[in-house]
C-alpha cells in the first residue's frame, strides 16, 4: 500500500525487514511484530530509528558507513526523500519537463545537521552537488567523516561552516556561484520548552500512552529544533536575505511545518518582490506538509538559466 509519498519515493511500500537485516544487523533487536501483525519498530525509539536509518541507508543508497553524535537529530529518511523528489519536479518543470541530473545540477543544504540527509538523498538518487552548511561545528565535522566513509559521497558534498548564527546565505554563496536551487528544514519551535512539548506530543502519538519523562525520547540540538523566533522569523530572514542572492540561485525553498505561517510568508514574498512563488503539499502517511518555493528570475532568465 502506498504510503502518501511522492510516486517516485522507493520507500512508499511497507519496509522489507528480512532484506533490510542483511544491510543492517543491528535492526534486528529492534524489530517486532505489531498488532497489525506486521513487523515493525518504536519510532519512539532514537536507537531504533538510527538502525533503520543505517539499514535504509546502506540498502537502497550504498552508504555503508553513517552515524550521528548522541542527542543528534535523526531524522524519518521517507519523508526526507519526499522533498528531493518535489525539488526534482521543480526544477523539471524549467526544463522540458525532464528530471535534470547529474553534477551540473548543484544545490545548498542550508542547516545540513550532522546527519546530512538531503545532501547524502540528493546526491544518490539524481547524482547532484551539493554545498552543506551549519553553525555548528560538530555537524559539519561529523558530515566530513560521513564523506570521508564513504566513497559515493566523495566529490559530491562541500562543507562549510556558517559563522554568524542569523545568517543563512551571506558567506556560503560567493559572488559567481549559481545553484539550481537551496533547500533547508527550520528550526520550528520557538523555544527548549516549546520543542520539549513537541517531542513529548509526537512520541504519545506514536506510543499511544503518556509520556511522564519526555527527556528520554528528545533528540536534537537548539540549531536543529528550535531557534528565536520559531520558524516564521526563521523564513522571514531567509526570503529577506534571498533578495541579496537573487542572481546566484533559481529557486529558493524551504519547509514549512505550521500551515498557519503560510499567509505571512506569502506577504513576505510580495514585499520582496518575487517573481514567482509556488506551495508544494506532501503528505507522509497522517502527517502534511509542505515546500515553499520562490525565485527572483523571469520566464526569459529562467529559460537561459536552463540553456
Amino acid at each position: 500500500m502506498s504510503k502518501g509519498l511522492h510516486k517516485r519515493n522507493i520507500h512508499n511500500i511497507d519496509y522489507d525487514f528480512n532484506a533490510l537485516f542483511k544491510s543492517e544487523q543491528s535492526l534486528k533487536e529492534y524489530v517486532f511484530t505489531n498488532k497489525y501483525n506486521n513487523l515493525s519498530i518504536d519510532f519512539s525509539n532514537p536507537k531504533a530509528v538510527i538502525s533503520l536509518n543505517k539499514a535504509l541507508l546502506s540498502h537502497f543508497y550504498h552508504i555503508k558507513n553513517w552515524s550521528i553524535p548522541n542527542d543528534y537529530l535523526c531524522p524519518p529518511i521517507p519523508g526526507r526523500a519526499d522533498y528531493i523528489h518535489y525539488i526534482a519536479d521543480l526544477l523539471a518543470k524549467g526544463n522540458n519537463n525532464k528530471v535534470p541530473k547529474g553534477k551540473e545540477v548543484l544545490g545548498i543544504d542550508i542547516g545540513v545537521g550532522a546527519n546530512a540527509i538531503y545532501s547524502i538523498l540528493g546526491s544518490t538518487i539524481y547524482n547532484w552537488n551539493f554545498v552543506a552548511s551549519d553553525i555548528d561545528k560538530i555537524s559539519i565535522e561529523n558530515v566530513n567523516k560521513i564523506i570521508n566513509s564513504n566513497t559515493v559521497l566523495q566529490d559530491k558534498i562541500k562543507c562549510k561552516i556558517q559563522n554568524d548564527k542569523n545568517l543563512m546565505f551571506d558567506s556560503i554563496i560567493e559572488k559567481d556561484d549559481r545553484f539550481d536551487f537551496t533547500m533547508c528544514n527550520p528550526p520550528f519551535h520557538k523555544s527548549q520548552k516549546e520543542a520539549l512539548k513537541g517531542s513529548t506530543r509526537k512520541v504519545q502519538n506514536l506510543t499511544k500512552s503518556i509520556v511522564k519523562d519526555p527527556t528520554l525520547n528528545f533528540q536534537g540540538q537548539s540549531g536543529e529544533l528550535w531557534c528565536n523566533g520559531g520558524e516564521m522569523l526563521f523564513i522571514k530572514k531567509m526570503i529577506k536575505e534571498s533578495v541579496k542572492f537573487k542572481d546566484n540561485c533559481l529557486w529558493f525553498t524551504t519547509l514549512v511545518s505550521k500551515k498557519e505561517n503560510l499567509d505571512n510568508i506569502y506577504k513576505v514574498l510580495k514585499f520582496v518582490k518575487v517573481f514567482e512563488h509556488q506551495t508544494i503539499d506532501m503528505n507522509q502517511g497522517n502527517k502534511k506538509t509542505r515546500i515553499v518555493a520562490w525565485t527572483f528570475q523571469d520566464k526569459n532568465q529562467q529559460e537561459n538559466w536552463r540553456k
